[in-house]
């Protein structure tokens, strides 16, 4: 398919939370895959509806209508990634959340676009019985994934089908989101997806690096409890999300690149 447009939905994954910053946003895997995809449809126009911290019923709430009031047809690629901020949530309920997830993916297939769906990693490599219970859970949503993407016949990107992406290396400082390297690996695992120009050295392992020193690592510990737990847990504690008051990057579908902001 020769894609006239992209339209993103979601939260910080796709806005590109950590990432490098262009035109005053953070660029993001799906700002790079834009860049390709627009140099092979003379026409072509990209929406980015995310959000950073947005839950599922958000999403649905706040971006699918104006993502299928963009929809041209099939040559529209949609990309709907929701859940990893539900699913970490102490009261998480996959009952409602898993559901819901699929009725939203079922209404973008119904508009006639192409959808693209995205897995969440499972194995993260920490420990302990919190880490074990989220990997439960994202099994679970794993599959919900899975299932409702067979369904409706939707490319599905697998991030538990390349061991690359389980090097922490691959995450931010805050150990939440991708830095650089990272959304340059996704941008280039999807646009292979889509049979596009892509940098087939995004599967190449990150050398091999000694591990720190103790007294390091400990220190490095203690400054992410400081910068990012801590105003982590106190929002959660106010019911308050990192995303309340933000607009999305680019809410109606514009032409690709923004030249005239370099």
């Amino acid at each position: 398919m020769n894609y006239q447009r992209l339209i993103v939905l979601g939260d910080s994954y796709t806005e590109g939370m950590c990432d490098e910053k262009k035109y005053g946003n953070y660029r993001g895997w799906a700002d790079r895959v834009a860049d390709v995809m627009t140099q092979h449809h003379p026409d072509f126009t990209y929406a980015n509806l995310a959000i950073r911290g947005k839950l599922v019923h958000q999403v649905v709430a706040e971006q699918i209508d104006a993502a299928i009031a963009q929809v041209t047809g099939p040559d529209t690629l949609i990309s709907f990634h929701a859940g990893a901020n539900d699913v970490i949530r102490p009261r998480y309920e996959s009952e409602t959340v898993l559901p819901l997830y699929s009725a939203a993916v079922r209404r973008l297939a119904a508009s006639g676009a192409t959808i693209i769906l995205s897995t969440v990693l499972e194995r993260t490599g920490n420990k302990g019985r919190l880490a074990t219970m989220w990997e439960q859970r994202f099994r679970d949503f794993n599959n919900n994934v899975l299932s409702v993407g067979a369904e409706v016949g939707a490319i599905i990107a697998d991030a538990n089908d390349e061991i690359v992406f389980s090097d922490t290396r691959f995450l931010a400082f805050d150990r939440l989101h991708l830095n650089k390297e990272g959304h340059y690996r996704v941008a280039q695992a999807i646009l292979q997806l889509l049979k596009l120009p892509f940098d087939p050295s995004w599967q190449d392992p990150l050398p091999y690096v000694k591990a720190k020193p103790r007294a390091l690592r400990i220190f490095v510990k203690v400054m992410w409890f400081i910068t990012f737990a801590l105003p982590w847990m106190w929002r959660r504690s106010r019911g308050k999300s990192s995303g309340d008051g933000r607009s999305c990057k680019y809410p109606t579908a514009i032409h690709w690149p923004l030249s005239h902001l370099d």
